[in-house]
């Protein structure tokens, strides 16, 4: 087997494993904090809950411009290997968990992170590691097949995730363990390293302090920014939330500053000079932000009205959601690979543009979907979201790659995934924050009047007025009924008000959706329109990065010229020699 396809096997293994793992805990966390005893929706849990669905993202994301850095150093391959051990290394500890309770909560929130340290040394190495591997004219292809697998694993991660956690929720750790062995044992035998490693060089440990600290603290502040503060339905106002977000962007502004003084920066702005580089990378982190939240959003919709009002029970939403969502993962499976191989000939801008655009039409068409609709035009527009986004995904990616010198592939590399993992974690707050405030507003109304017209006495309804909308969304996307979870926290002594006949309708599993669907439609039909907007303006970045360009290949060209000039000139003399002395 020739060694590019080695390489493409092998990152493409490495990139759907610890994509599986960002996913695979959104279905399976009732099972496991049951596993240690913990209920998820308790106020105390509430915190580890975050950590675990998104401290992942947050770790990989601030990981990955250094790691990227540290690898066009020490070599990219030395640390993809590093970063697979690891990564088998934090899923054993994961499955192994030993204590229950909170302790146990935060041995998982701790070994999730040394596996999420596995997860950016892939994550950040393996689009170099193929750009070594592969000519200019077949990087588009392969990066393509890589990109597929990624989001193959963020979809195989929920399934998994449904069907692991029934039997025993150490599976939904232990699954990785075999992988990862195979994966560790064979990327050390047969990787090579391809690229030259800049030896001599020193670690930026200003720059990679300062950019590692600002951007965990932005981001950090925006996951609390969405959870309730006080009397307040989110924690925008919160001091804690204010001060982290506005000293982690001092700490960014410093980095820029520190990069040009610095004698080895830890990433080369010039770079951004490159307009096909700056331009794929706006692209990039534009059409994150239009889409990351999308997914979580869509799942909410599935479990918490469409599934319940289709005979589906709560407890059994999170593994069908997934099943369902399957439509978008074909798409981008079939224009994944042919957009990257149409790129090698034909150059990214058109393609990637038009991916844009077609995933800012499929978002206008699910803002103008009612509640109850039918399976087959949400399949027709996931499948129409998933071959934009299929479009777009391997040329940006490639283009990005082909921009920049080889010794810089791996810092660029981590650039990239940086953004769009900054852009995915900025989606969730955005779409959140627009679904949770609009549901402030209206929800507690419509379960007020949907109460009174069960038959619920008038001091429940109103008490139901004053519960945050989140509670209720977390418990839709955690397989729990809403509506039990809402009542839980309402006054005994107004519980014990509630005919057994009222209890009987609003527990039942159609009435929460019907409550609830008119106003939760309204907020996600504007977060869709911002997520097309925002389409739209990554269509019109990725329009600005020019023609075809493949860093290199025009000085490999001048050389040719060059030489055949030369050679000419040679023929020329021979032949003039020749005359002379045929005089």
């Amino acid at each position: 087997m020739q060694y590019k396809w080695i390489a493409l096997s092998n990152t493409t293994l490495g990139v759907m494993m610890a994509s599986i793992n960002s996913n695979i805990l959104l279905i399976a966390i009732p099972a496991i904090f049951n596993g240690i005893h913990l209920n998820p929706l308790s106020p105390d849990a509430f915190q580890y809950l975050l950590w675990l669905l998104f401290g992942y993202n947050i770790i990989t994301a601030t990981l990955l411009v250094t790691f990227g850095r540290l690898s066009d150093i020490f070599g990219r391959v030395r640390l993809y290997n590093l970063g697979f051990l690891i990564f088998t290394i934090g899923s054993i500890l994961l499955s192994l968990t030993p204590n229950t309770g909170s302790q146990g909560a935060l041995e998982l929130i701790i070994f999730r992170i040394i596996q999420a340290i596995g997860g950016a040394f892939l994550f950040a190495n393996s689009a170099a590691i193929i750009t070594d591997a592969f000519p200019h004219n077949e990087r588009g292809k392969a990066l393509g097949i890589n990109q597929v697998a990624a989001l193959v694993g963020s979809l195989l991660g929920l399934l998994l995730g449904g069907v692991l956690a029934v039997v025993d929720w150490r599976l939904v750790f232990l699954v990785s363990v075999p992988v990862g062995i195979t994966g560790t044992a064979w990327s050390y035998f047969k990787l090579k390293e391809l690229g030259k490693a800049q030896k001599g060089q020193h670690i930026d440990i200003y720059g990679n302090a300062t950019f590692a600290v600002g951007l965990t603290l932005v981001l950090v502040g925006v996951t609390y920014g969405l959870l309730p503060y006080g009397t307040e339905v989110m924690g925008w106002s919160s001091p804690f939330v204010i001060a982290s977000m506005f000293i982690g962007l001092l700490l960014l502004i410093a980095f820029i500053f520190i990069e040009k003084k610095v004698k080895d920066p830890m990433f080369k702005l010039e770079l951004f000079s490159i307009r096909m580089f700056s331009a794929a990378n706006v692209a990039g982190m534009l059409g994150a932000m239009a889409r990351g939240g999308v997914f979580i959003l869509l799942i909410i919709l599935l479990q918490g009205i469409w599934l319940p009002l289709h005979g589906y029970t709560f407890s059994e939403t999170p593994f069908w959601s997934g099943i369902y969502m399957i439509p978008m993962l074909l798409g981008f499976v079939i224009m994944g690979p042919l957009s990257g191989w149409l790129s090698d000939k034909h150059g990214a801008r058109v393609l990637a543009t038009l991916g844009m655009v077609i995933s800012g039409i499929a978002f206008v068409m699910l803002a103008t979907l009612p509640f109850n609709f039918t399976y087959l035009e949400f399949a027709i527009i996931l499948l129409i979201m998933g071959l934009g986004s299929g479009m777009f995904a391997s040329p940006n990616t490639a283009s990005i790659m082909n921009s920049v010198p080889p010794e810089n592939r791996g810092a660029a590399s981590g650039m990239r995934a940086t953004l769009q993992n900054s852009g995915s974690t900025a989606s969730l707050a955005i779409f959140f924050t627009v679904v949770i405030i609009s549901l402030a507003s209206s929800l507690p109304n419509s379960l007020s009047n949907a109460m009174l017209n069960a038959g619920a006495p008038r001091i429940v309804a109103v008490d139901v007025t004053h519960l945050p909308p989140t509670t209720a969304l977390f418990a839709a996307f955690l397989g729990y009924n809403p509506i039990k979870s809402l009542l839980s926290q309402l006054p005994q002594k107004d519980l014990s008000l509630i005919s057994n006949h009222t209890l009987n309708i609003i527990t039942s599993q159609d009435w929460f959706p019907n409550a609830i669907a008119t106003p939760f439609m309204k907020s996600l039909s504007l977060s869709f329109y911002i997520g097309a907007a925002l389409s739209f303006i990554a269509a019109i970045a990725s329009s600005l990065r020019g023609r075809k360009y493949i860093h290199g290949k025009e000085s490999d060209l001048t050389e040719s010229i060059i030489k055949e000039e030369l050679e000419d000139e040679r023929r020329v003399e021979k032949i003039e020699k020749g005359l002379e002395k045929k005089k």
